[in-house]
């Protein structure tokens, strides 16, 4: 199994990618085919695909923010079971990381995710691939160190149209296992910088950031 990277729409792969998001994840989950070209050429967020056999059957994308020393991993897809796709991915997505921050002279301090809580919202089959289940998918992240913030989540939809997506935890996996809580202004400047991109908020995305702003530190609790 190869890891390529992804840096144009115009690369093959991409075109194998966008359609397993398509048969993976919900519409409001999916930035549309043409809109990932500027992201894509940022070198700043890292795109990579599991090849195998010719075939794109996983993919990752996530970014590092040195300024912060934080990363955030946008979304992992399994598309077959049976492969191992899920360690090989979470492997070589932390190898890349850990060089990142170690090429500015720090150690990461941890990585921000979107959870699917299936407890919330369990209406999705994740096109039928049930390593990608909500359950599944919550407990190996809980596995590999993930924490959900103590506070009531919701984000912008991808399609840009103001509506507030619910049924998510957001997480964070600190590479310090005795981290308790994170500063609230952290979390708060990076959904700001995260969310730039879609310039229709929420009503409800504005108070749950109100609320953010207003306290010190945000406690992380077990998934």
């Amino acid at each position: 199994m190869d890891y390529r990277r992804i840096t144009s729409i115009d690369d093959p792969l991409f075109e194998k990618m966008h359609r397993l998001m398509g048969e993976i994840f919900p519409p409001e989950e999916v930035l549309e085919y043409e809109l990932w070209r500027e992201p894509l050429e940022d070198p700043r967020i890292r795109v990579f695909v599991a090849v195998h056999e010719g075939e794109v059957v996983g993919a990752t994308e996530y970014r590092y923010y040195p300024d912060w020393n934080i990363a955030m991993t946008d979304f992992t897809i399994i598309g077959r079971h049976g492969l191992g796709i899920g360690r090989f991915l979470a492997r070589k997505r932390e190898k890349d990381l850990h060089e990142l921050a170690q090429a500015g002279g720090k150690e990461l301090y941890g990585m921000f995710a979107e959870i699917y809580d299936p407890y919330e919202r369990d209406d999705h089959d994740f096109g039928g691939v049930m390593p990608m289940h909500p359950y599944v998918r919550r407990e190996v992240l809980s596995h590999l160190g993930y924490k959900r913030l103590d506070l009531a989540y919701v984000h912008p939809s991808w399609k840009n149209d103001g509506e507030a997506v619910e049924g998510l935890d957001f997480c964070f996996m600190p590479t310090d296992e005795t981290v308790q809580d994170v500063p609230a202004s952290l979390v708060a400047d990076f959904l700001t910088t995260y969310y730039t991109v879609l310039p229709n908020k929420p009503q409800q995305w504005l108070d749950m950031m109100e609320g953010i702003r207003s306290k010190d530190r945000i406690g992380l609790l077990p998934l």
